[in-house]
C-alpha cells in the first residue's frame, strides 16, 4: 500500500523525479489578494462537496468549508462568455471538493467531464464538469500518472508498465495498451498524435491516436516530464538538468534546448507565450514565461515553495506545488492570489472553473 503521507513523483527504483514530504494532514486556506483593479459584479456561493463512494453515476453531497477566504475580481471574466453566464467574475477563493481514487495526479477535461489518474490505485476516475457528479472508475496500469484527451479517447500514462493505456471517453472501455519508456509521465497531444515524456529513458515517444503505433522516439534532456504543443511544436521539460527541448512535431526533429530554472515540472501555453515552473529548491520556485517563436525568456517570477502543475484559463496561470495554490497574471507575471492549501499536484481547465487534484484527501478540487 502506498503512503499517502508523502508525495513521491515516482517509486526509488525510477530515480529520476523528486520526494516532497508533505507535513500537513487537514486543509487550511487562505488567500493573500496582490492585485485587484477590475470592476464588475462578485459574487459568490460557498460550499464544499464530495462525491460518495466510487460507483454508477451520483450527485455529489454538501460538506462546510474549512474556512472561507475573500475572492479577487477577475479582469479576464469579461472575455470569457461561459464565466460571464455565470456571473464569475472573480478568481474564486471557495472551492468544491470532489472524490477521486488514491493519490490521483494528472487530470484534464473532455468537453464535458474532468478525468483524474489515480496513481495508488491503478484507476482512472471520470466526474461530470458541471456538478461534479462521479460517472465511473476506470481500471488502467499501474501507478497511473498522466491523462491526455485526443478529441475522442483519452489516454493515461502507466508509471510503472512504461505503457499508456488507451480509453474511449464515452464510456471508459479500454481500447488498447501500448509499450512506450520507461517513466511514462505527463503528455501533449499535437491533434494527431500522442508526445509521452519517459522520464528514465531521457527521450519522448511519438504515438499515432488512431492505432497507437509508435512513429518514433527522440532524445531530449534528463528526466523529461511534461510536454505542451504550441501548435507547430511539441516543448518538453527536463526536470533533472534544468532545461526545456523543443522539438518540431513534424518529424520529431530537435529546434533547442533552453535553460529555465532548477527542476522544471509543469508545462502550459497561453497562445504565444510556454509558462513552466521550476520547482527549485529550499522555498525558491520560480515560473518562466517562454516566447515560442525564438526561444528568448521573457520573465521569470517568484513561486515559492515547491510548484508541481501549471494550467492557463485565458487570463491567468494557476500553479500547484506542495505548500501553495497560485494564480498569477499571465500579462505580468504578477501573483494575484495564493491558498495554503498543500499538496496539489495536477491542474486542468474546463472552460469555466479550473480543477486541481489534492493527493493526500484523494480529491480534485473545482475553483
Amino acid at each position: 500500500m502506498r503512503d499517502t503521507r508523502c508525495l513521491t513523483w515516482v517509486q526509488a527504483r525510477s530515480k529520476f523525479l523528486p520526494l516532497i514530504t508533505i507535513r500537513s494532514t487537514h486543509v487550511e486556506a487562505f488567500v493573500s489578494i496582490l492585485s485587484a483593479r477590475s470592476v464588475g459584479v462578485c459574487f459568490l456561493s460557498v460550499s464544499l462537496w464530495a462525491a460518495p463512494s466510487w460507483g454508477q453515476a451520483t450527485k455529489a453531497t454538501a460538506r462546510p468549508l474549512v474556512s472561507t477566504p475573500a475572492s479577487s475580481l477577475d479582469q479576464g471574466a469579461a472575455s470569457n462568455p461561459l464565466k460571464i453566464a455565470q456571473l464569475k467574475w472573480y478568481i474564486a477563493a471557495s472551492s468544491l471538493h470532489f472524490s477521486a481514487g488514491n493519490q490521483p495526479y494528472g487530470l484534464c477535461f473532455d468537453g464535458a467531464n474532468i478525468w483524474a489518474a489515480d496513481f495508488g490505485s491503478d484507476t482512472v476516475t471520470k466526474i461530470r464538469a458541471n456538478d461534479g457528479g462521479l460517472l465511473g472508475t476506470f481500471t488502467v496500469g499501474h501507478a497511473p500518472y498522466g491523462v491526455t484527451f485526443d478529441g475522442a479517447n483519452v489516454w493515461v500514462s502507466n508509471q510503472d508498465d512504461a505503457t499508456v493505456s488507451k480509453l474511449r471517453a464515452s464510456d471508459g472501455t479500454v481500447l488498447g495498451t501500448f509499450a512506450v519508456g520507461r517513466g511514462p509521465s505527463w503528455m501533449a497531444f499535437d491533434g494527431q498524435n500522442l508526445w509521452v515524456t519517459n522520464g528514465v529513458d531521457n527521450t519522448v515517444t511519438k504515438l499515432r491516436v488512431s492505432d497507437g503505433k509508435t512513429l518514433g522516439t527522440f532524445a531530449v534532456g534528463v528526466s523529461p516530464i511534461a510536454a505542451a504543443f504550441d501548435g507547430t511544436n511539441i516543448w518538453v521539460t527536463n526536470y533533472g538538468d534544468g532545461t526545456v527541448t523543443e522539438l518540431r512535431a513534424s518529424d520529431g526533429a530537435k529546434v533547442q534546448t533552453i535553460a529555465t530554472g532548477s527542476g522544471p515540472l509543469g508545462i502550459a501555453f497561453d497562445g504565444k507565450s510556454m509558462w513552466v515552473v521550476n520547482a527549485g529548491g529550499n522555498g525558491s520556485g520560480t515560473v518562466s514565461e517562454i516566447q515560442v517563436s525564438d526561444g528568448t525568456i521573457l520573465g521569470t517570477f517568484a513561486a515559492p515553495d515547491g510548484p508541481y502543475g501549471i494550467a492557463f484559463d485565458g487570463a491567468y496561470l494557476w500553479l500547484s506545488g506542495a505548500l501553495y495554490t497560485q494564480v498569477i497574471r499571465a500579462s505580468d507575471g504578477a501573483l494575484v492570489a495564493q491558498w495554503h492549501i498543500p499538496p496539489t499536484v495536477g491542474v486542468a481547465f474546463d472552460g469555466a472553473h479550473v480543477w486541481i487534484t489534492n493527493i493526500n484527501q484523494n480529491t480534485v478540487t473545482k475553483y
